[in-house]
């Protein structure tokens, strides 16, 4: 019996995808519920699984390919054996042999495509397969040698599919996919002669749909917002001292370390809450106040900025606050947040201080109406009464939207976190 594998429902307001990758090639078997494909929505990332047991039979959508929701993506032969393996590797040598006199039929088993080209490679006398540098190592884009870097990988070993035998990031992707696997068509790649230019000083590698996304919204919020940004500073003197004082018992209470970022959600809830306008959002011409307080927390990770929301913060402790900004944050890296995870904010808070920033004018998160950026906490001298003393200090930037926020409320809203970052007890009194 045939099964086809469709696009499934992504969620309210997502209609379409693109096909990222697929995890099994036509002829492999598959299990119940095992991982097939995985899908990029302009909000996360979807795997799509087998719902029965079998071989793949076929691909209809390849990767790169844009899907709408209910679209074929291929089939699974249920109950049948796979047989394709084997048949896989004659199929591949014959395409192999007519290459050339060197060691270019095994420079690509898997892909019929490349060998001509490694043929006519190999009839130039370039002495090198890949661009080198002045002290002879491979030649990589800044994106390249950061997976390299991070997988602990030897770029000699990867075979290379770019110009001129250059390697690209989809060729570190494959590779790390593929294991161990790849290793014999990398030999193939790495012997074959390369031509003589130095290779392209630059790669073009189309946006992913999460990229595009981002792009639209930031773009968005500068189109219709009308931002603007106003800073202050915060003595993080309090905050640091709390956290060494009860860390340790904080750990053995509650299994999770108390950072920075739960006081900050904290004091931004009673900031919102005195403050409703940088709450709120417009809507044509509406303005809609929100009477809960759903915080978007901006993270990091190598596909792209994504801000999950940690829902009615004020109703949550600190070891709670702190225990679901870790789940996020590495569901986040993993690329396995839900729709569900990424909608409904109605405030954001960024830290750029990780990264080592100073100061910046945070963009909004549309259709909210503020968003808060956190800095790097340097020491440096500050007056306190008639004498300077050094302290820890952070920068911090409201950005807000001036059609709904006038500058008044924004600025008593940061000196009304500043404040509570300050004197955290203020936060536990209501004061």
């Amino acid at each position: 019996m045939t099964i086809e594998i469709v696009v499934p429902a992504l969620g309210e307001s997502v209609t379409e995808a693109t096909v990222a990758k697929w995890f099994k090639s036509p002829g492999d078997a598959v299990e119940m519920d095992e991982p097939l494909v995985e899908l990029e929505t302009d909000k996360v990332a979807v795997e799509v699984n087998a719902q029965a047991a079998g071989v793949l039979s076929e691909i209809t959508a390849d990767a790169g390919a844009d899907v709408e929701v209910g679209a074929r993506l291929g089939s699974i032969e249920e109950g049948a054996k796979a047989e394709a393996k084997p048949k896989a590797e004659p199929a591949s040598k014959p395409e192999a042999k007519p290459e050339t006199k060197a060691e270019a039929p095994e420079a690509a088993p898997e892909k019929a495509k490349p060998a001509p080209a490694a043929a006519k490679v190999a009839e130039k006398p370039a002495p090198a397969a890949a661009p080198l540098s002045a002290d002879g190592d491979v030649l990589l884009s800044p994106a390249v040698r950061k997976l390299v870097e991070e997988n602990d990988l030897n770029p000699a070993e990867i075979p290379a599919t770019g110009k001129g035998g250059r390697l690209v990031k989809g060729d570190v992707l494959a590779y790390l996919e593929g294991g161990v696997e790849a290793a014999p068509a990398t030999e193939g790649k790495v012997e074959a002669p390369a031509p003589a230019a130095a290779g392209p000083r630059e790669e073009r590698v189309k946006m992913t749909r999460l990229r595009r996304r981002i792009a639209e919204r930031l773009k968005e919020a500068q189109n219709t917002a009308a931002m603007l940004t106003t800073f202050n500073e915060a003595d993080m003197t309090a905050v640091m001292e709390a956290r060494a004082r009860v860390q340790d018992a904080f750990v053995a209470k509650h299994g999770v370390k108390l950072g920075f970022m739960s006081f900050f959600v904290k004091a931004c809830v009673v900031a919102l809450k005195e403050i409703p306008e940088v709450n709120a959002e417009i809507d044509g011409e509406d303005i809609v106040y929100k009477n809960h307080y759903d915080i978007g927390v901006a993270v990091g990770t190598e596909h792209g900025l994504v801000v999950p929301v940690l829902r009615n913060a004020d109703a949550k402790s600190f070891a709670e606050i702190e225990a679901e900004i870790v789940d996020l944050a590495t569901r986040a890296r993993q690329g396995k947040l839900g729709i569900d995870d990424l909608t409904g904010g109605t405030f954001t808070i960024t830290n750029g201080g990780i990264y080592g920033s100073l100061l910046s004018t945070p963009i909004l998160n549309p259709p909210q109406s503020g968003i808060l950026g956190m800095h790097s906490i340097v020491k440096r001298p500050v007056c306190e009464g008639d004498d300077v003393v050094v302290r820890p200090m952070m920068n911090l930037a409201l950005s807000y939207d001036h059609r709904m926020v006038d500058g008044r409320e924004a600025v008593t809203f940061l000196v009304r976190v500043k404040q509570c970052i300050e004197a955290p007890d203020r936060i536990l009194l209501d004061v």
